[in-house]
């Protein structure tokens, strides 16, 4: 079961974390008032391939959406890409919707983005591997306990 898996990874990093479970949502604001948490603590883990069977995790806040011009910056590359739904399972065990890097069969890289960083109150929301399944968690100690590389690789989402 991809939720155990992702629970069974937290308890082994040691990180405090709340489980709710509320079903599919329609939109952004949904979701964070089923988390109790604000949009922008919604954290999305996108899937960014790098290069053949090179991939990494860019956590991105609810409200914002990843800059690629920013992000191939960052990273020195020309081209990056977001793999189709099959193949981010297959690299990650997790559907399309509940990816997460809690638990995912290969620990690949975590780029954060820099909004996410520099509150040590803040907490934020987490896909927990199922649909409907998040994991509420401390911003900075999850990003410190993911060795998430923390920069500056998103924008304002446009409405």
């Amino acid at each position: 079961m991809s939720e155990q898996r992702a629970t069974d990874a937290l308890e082994a990093l040691g990180l405090p974390h709340e489980i709710t479970r509320h079903g599919r949502v329609g939109s952004l604001a949904e979701a964070a008032a089923a988390r109790g948490v604000e949009p922008r603590d919604i954290v999305k883990t996108l899937v960014v391939r790098r290069g053949e069977g090179d991939f990494l995790f860019v956590l991105v806040p609810g409200d914002r959406e990843i800059s690629w011009p920013k992000l191939r910056a960052l990273l020195g590359v020309n081209r990056l890409s977001m793999p189709d739904k099959e193949v981010a399972k297959e690299v990650t065990g997790y559907e399309r919707g509940t990816i997460t890097p809690f638990g995912a069969t290969t620990a690949w890289p975590v780029v954060a983005d820099a909004s996410l960083a520099g509150d040590p109150e803040r907490r934020i929301s987490m896909g927990a591997g199922a649909h409907g399944v998040a994991a509420t968690v401390p911003a900075e100690e999850t990003l410190a306990r993911l060795d998430a590389q923390v920069a500056d690789v998103t924008e304002l989402q446009q409405p």
